[in-house]
C-alpha cells in the first residue's frame, strides 16, 4: 500500500462524511479514523502482525496531492464512470476495444461498457477529442465518479 492509495481513502472519507474507514489487502490492514479538526489517525497492521500508528495532517496532504494532480491533467478532460460496476473496453472478448490511446473520438461515441447487476451499460463520450490515457484495465471493478480516461479536447 502506498501513500497515494491512503490519500485516495482520505478523500473518500471526506466526500462521504465517514468518521472511520477500514481496509484490508494482501494481509495488510489499514484503519483510518477522523480525529479533531483536519487530523486523521492511521493505524496499519503488516502481514507479520506489526502494528503502526501515525497522525496525518489531512489538509496539508490533500493540498499537496490535489496540486500535483492538477499539474498532471492541466487542459485535459477527465472522463468519469457514472456507476459502480465492471469496466470493459470491448463488447466481447473476441472484438477489438471501442477506443485506444491516441484515437480521436466524437461526442456520443461509445467508449466502453460498464456491467452493473448483470446489465451491460454503454458509456458514451460527452466530449470530442483525443484519448490521452485509459486509467482502468479491462474487467476491473470501477466506482461511481472514478476517472477512467483522460481526453485532450478538440473543437
Amino acid at each position: 500500500m502506498n501513500i497515494r492509495e491512503i490519500k485516495e481513502m482520505l478523500s473518500l472519507m471526506n466526500e462521504n462524511n465517514l468518521a472511520e474507514f477500514e481496509f484490508e489487502k494482501d494481509g495488510m490492514r489499514i484503519r483510518l479514523k477522523k480525529g479533531t479538526g483536519s487530523q486523521y489517525e492511521v493505524s496499519t497492521t503488516q502481514p507479520d502482525g506489526e502494528q503502526t500508528k501515525e497522525i496525518l495532517d489531512a489538509q496539508k496532504q490533500q493540498a499537496k496531492s490535489s496540486s500535483e494532480a492538477s499539474k498532471e491533467v492541466k487542459g485535459l478532460i477527465e472522463i468519469k464512470v457514472p456507476m459502480v460496476g465492471t469496466f470493459y473496453r470491448a463488447p466481447s472478448p473476441e472484438t477489438p476495444p471501442y477506443i485506444e490511446v491516441g484515437q480521436v473520438i466524437s461526442k456520443g461515441q461509445i467508449i466502453c461498457i460498464v456491467e452493473a447487476m448483470k446489465l451491460m451499460n454503454e458509456i458514451k463520450s460527452e466530449h470530442k477529442g483525443k484519448i490521452v490515457e485509459i486509467l482502468v484495465n479491462n474487467a476491473e471493478p470501477v466506482e461511481y465518479g472514478q476517472v477512467i480516461m483522460r481526453l485532450e479536447p478538440s473543437s
